[in-house]
């Protein structure tokens, strides 16, 4: 894993400093907003090196400021990560917003693997600063939630629907399972269906008919002969 820690500041960044470069409005506000955000970049750093024997060796990569940065802009602007990389290496201004200055832009896959390094609690926290941020400078009210996903490679079943169907009835009796829990009775009139083999829902059920169905028959007369 890369280094965690700031580099100094080298003279094409000052130079690039010297532009006097403007954001925008908003990138300029939320960028005023960050600075003072120690305690969150922070957070961000202790993530990025979370299982690392040395995070003080190893070739340089992102920052923790290039990374929390990097993510509030792919959120403020919903791009995904080759559009956020392919902006941020284009542009002087958001080079400026997203501290990379002079510094080469990684690849997008890059931002992917410090993204996902980052805990549940950080992004929480990040996720609040934004929308205290959005209210304070009046582009949300902090009154709807317009939440995004990303897409992580997973093993998962070949999706039939049948075993699409098993896994909604596996999903609703461990739901069911809870309630029954936490309210201390049971559904009288819920039966668990996970326990009923030969139902026509189970997809073992389903693979055995299947099986039956395509196996090759051998005719009384053809081994006769």
């Amino acid at each position: 894993m890369a280094r965690t820690a700031p580099s100094q500041i080298s003279f094409a960044d000052w130079e690039f400093v010297q532009q006097k470069i403007s954001l925008e409005p908003m990138l300029q506000a939320i960028s005023d907003f960050m600075d003072g955000q120690a305690r969150l970049v922070e957070k961000v750093r202790r993530d990025l090196e979370r299982g690392l024997r040395h995070p003080d060796t190893g070739r340089n990569g992102l920052s923790p400021t290039q990374v929390l940065r990097s993510l509030i802009l792919m959120r403020v602007k919903n791009w995904h990560y080759r559009e956020l990389r392919e902006r941020i290496a284009d542009g002087y201004s958001l080079r400026q917003f997203t501290d990379f200055y002079s510094q080469p832009v990684p690849k997008h896959d890059a931002f992917q693997r410090a993204f996902t390094r980052l805990t549940p609690a950080t992004l929480r926290a990040i996720n609040q600063l934004v929308v205290e941020a959005a209210i304070d400078l009046g582009l949300e009210d902090g009154k709807r939630l317009r939440v995004d996903t990303s897409v992580v490679q997973t093993d998962i079943h070949h999706p039939t629907d049948n075993t699409l169907l098993w896994d909604v009835v596996r999903v609703v009796t461990r739901l069911v399972d809870r309630l029954r829990h936490l309210l201390g009775r049971k559904a009288n009139r819920f039966h668990n269906r996970t326990r009923a083999p030969t139902d026509a829902t189970n997809p073992a059920h389903d693979h055995v008919a299947t099986t039956s169905a395509t196996s090759p028959q051998v005719s009384r007369t053809d081994h006769d002969h």
